[in-house]
């Protein structure tokens, strides 16, 4: 690991509002504010909101100048991206954001059954070989049903058609209600303060001249969850580095 790498993740060591817990600390110390993220952290009985894969935090921070009424934790296992909204958020006193460094599959080790409102997933990787690591999978649906309220909210925002897809056909499947979705975010009327939000990625898609999609539906509880059944042509500039896109596409 690089020295900077590591010189960041003992800068977040010093952090009050950053938690570092890859699986090895978890199994060993367990986690004190599962349950309790209201009452012993934040200090008040404001919604708790997530950003699942948070990267640089953008969206966790922006949001959480926008609303002080509501909670956000931002949440990676990549903690030197992490770093830059730890940092940011650290030194303008922002007090209603959080970070928690772990894997995304041990969420509900973090948070007690309703003590979530809302998530937000920002740019994932689309995962097009592999649906159990989509992180709008049914897998993933059941993850998140552990911690949400019953009108917990979801919203994926991304540039990737191949997950917009697959999640629209997830939803349908499993009857979600949706509130809003949208194939071309910027071009919809729909871009408000809190959409306009930009992370690093989604500034690249733009420039490079890919639309951005978003969805937003309810997860509500249902006894079993369906996969859909379908073939979904793959993202061709996916193949490549994430700050590159293929040759056919350059230009665009």
């Amino acid at each position: 690991m690089g020295k900077n790498k590591l010189k960041k993740f003992d800068d977040m060591n010093g952090y009050p509002h950053v938690f570092q817990y890859p699986f090895a600390v978890l199994k060993e110390k367990g986690f004190d504010l599962k349950g309790k993220w209201n009452q012993e952290f934040f200090k008040n009985d404001n919604p708790i909101v997530l950003e699942l894969g948070c990267g640089r935090g953008e969206y966790a921070v922006g949001l959480a100048r926008k609303f002080p009424n509501k909670n956000f934790i931002g949440i990676d296992i990549k903690g030197a991206r992490m770093w830059a909204g730890a940092k940011e958020s650290h030194m303008d006193e922002i007090l209603n954001v959080a970070f928690l460094r772990t894997d995304i599959e041990l969420i509900n080790h973090f948070f007690a059954h309703g003590e979530v409102a809302e998530i937000w997933i920002t740019f994932p990787d689309p995962q097009m070989k592999k649906v159990r690591k989509r992180l709008t999978s049914t897998r993933f649906m059941e993850l998140y049903r552990q911690i949400l309220r019953p009108d917990g909210l979801i919203h994926l925002k991304c540039d990737s058609n191949f997950l917009f897809t697959y999640t629209k056909h997830m939803i349908e499947a499993n009857h979600y209600p949706v509130n809003i979705c949208t194939d071309d975010l910027y071009n919809s009327g729909l871009a408000n303060d809190i959409l306009s939000i930009r992370t690093c990625y989604e500034q690249q898609w733009l420039e490079r001249g890919l639309s951005i999609k978003y969805i937003q539906f309810i997860c509500e509880e249902r006894d079993s969850l369906t996969e859909p059944e379908i073939e979904i042509e793959y993202d061709s500039y996916r193949s490549f580095n994430r700050g590159k896109r293929s040759a056919s596409n350059q230009g665009k």
